[in-house]
């Protein structure tokens, strides 16, 4: 299995999702590790999320802000999480980002509710 540590330090994964063609589609995100799991925060709206209900199998890849790849990609499930389970993914994001969490939340209101999953690497 792969080791999580490795990604700790890191800002930004790209995650690569897929459409109903297979298609991939590869988006720079925010995570946090939690539980040997990669949690991400997004809103309800996006593309994304509207992949993921078609296909959890997702991969990811280091990256930095703007999505150019830095690592090597790694497969993995994703899992929708509860209400409960998003609130406490949230919170963990907006410890580990800080003020550009706030940012974040306030700009992206438009795109929906907060929703989060869970990643397992294979």
């Amino acid at each position: 299995m792969y080791n999580l540590e490795k990604l700790e330090s890191e800002k930004c994964i790209s995650l690569e999702t897929f459409r109903k063609n297979n298609q991939p589609v590869r988006t720079p995100v925010w995570f946090v590790i939690k539980n040997d799991l990669i949690y991400v925060v997004t809103r309800d709206q996006t593309g994304k999320v509207k992949r993921l209900r078609n296909n959890l199998q997702v991969k990811i890849a280091t990256c930095n802000f703007k999505g150019k790849i830095k690592g090597e990609w790694i497969s993995g499930t994703a899992k929708i999480l509860t209400e409960e389970e998003t609130q406490e993914a949230v919170k963990w994001r907006d410890k580990k980002y800080g003020l550009m969490a706030k940012i974040a939340k306030f700009l992206s209101k438009g795109k929906g509710e907060l929703w989060a999953f869970s990643i397992k690497v294979d």
